[in-house]
């Protein structure tokens, strides 16, 4: 089947989404994030595009991002290209690390766009990371306190709306309903089953995981069965695919 066109946005504007293969981790430490930012930063420069915001999510990242002289398509295929090759030789893995296609919505109004960055700065808080948007660390939303920005394109936003509404716009708590990842319910916390996996496998990667021999990596699946991890949770912290997870949770 071929894959339907994206809506192409009057304002150049577009909420994008990034998920991991299989939903495994993407950033496994304050590393992974600290460089990812340093090649979202770097390629502003070979480009041309705006980043209005950008939130990083551990198995997904979320971006607001402007078209100017190159296309999405041009753009991520260098952004992902340089990310993965640098994640793979630091963990030693190969292969895909994104799931194949990214996920994008186009923003064609001012009102639209101030929901959608609330909605990214906001996700951390729904997911229960941290209270507070300011409290996380992995998010834009600080740079839009700050008189001096980094790497965002903070002029944009405030352009349309104060600082100071835009703060008050963002401690409103909406039910906005923008572009998102499907939302993952299990009976532990992703990180229970990190320190189980640490515990039972000796392993504090996904890319350390996956390279077991088959009959540690079951035993230590099924060790994680009996800890009351869910098969889409294991699938997605371990790398291990759905499919196998599920045959050794039927043994």
């Amino acid at each position: 089947m071929a894959r339907r066109a994206r809506k192409k946005s009057e304002m150049g504007i577009y909420h994008v989404i990034f998920r991991g293969i299989n939903q495994q981790q993407i950033f496994e430490d304050a590393e992974d994030c600290e460089k990812y930012l340093q090649v979202l930063n770097d390629y502003k420069a070979v480009s041309g595009y705006k980043l209005l915001a950008y939130c990083l999510m551990g198995n997904h990242i979320h971006l607001l991002i402007k078209e100017e002289a190159e296309t999405l398509e041009q753009i991520f295929k260098r952004i992902s290209g340089r990310y993965v090759y640098w994640y793979n030789t630091k963990y030693r893995r190969i292969g895909h690390l994104f799931q194949d296609r990214y996920k994008s919505e186009a923003i064609d109004n001012d009102a639209y766009l101030m929901t959608v960055l609330r909605y990214i700065h906001r996700n951390p808080v729904k997911a229960q990371l941290a209270l507070r948007p300011e409290d996380y660390r992995w998010s834009s939303y600080r740079e839009y306190l700050m008189e001096t920005t980094q790497i965002v394109d903070t002029y944009i936003a405030l352009g349309i709306v104060t600082r100071d509404d835009f703060i008050h716009f963002h401690n409103r708590t909406e039910n906005d309903s923008c572009l998102e990842v499907a939302e993952i319910r299990a009976r532990l916390t992703d990180e229970e089953v990190r320190k189980i996996i640490a515990k039972k496998a000796s392993c504090e990667t996904a890319t350390q995981f996956q390279a077991l021999a088959i009959e540690d990596r079951d035993e230590a699946l099924r060790k994680l069965k009996e800890s009351g991890a869910s098969v889409r949770q294991v699938s997605r912290l371990t790398g291990i695919s759905k499919g196998v997870v599920e045959r050794i949770f039927r043994t």
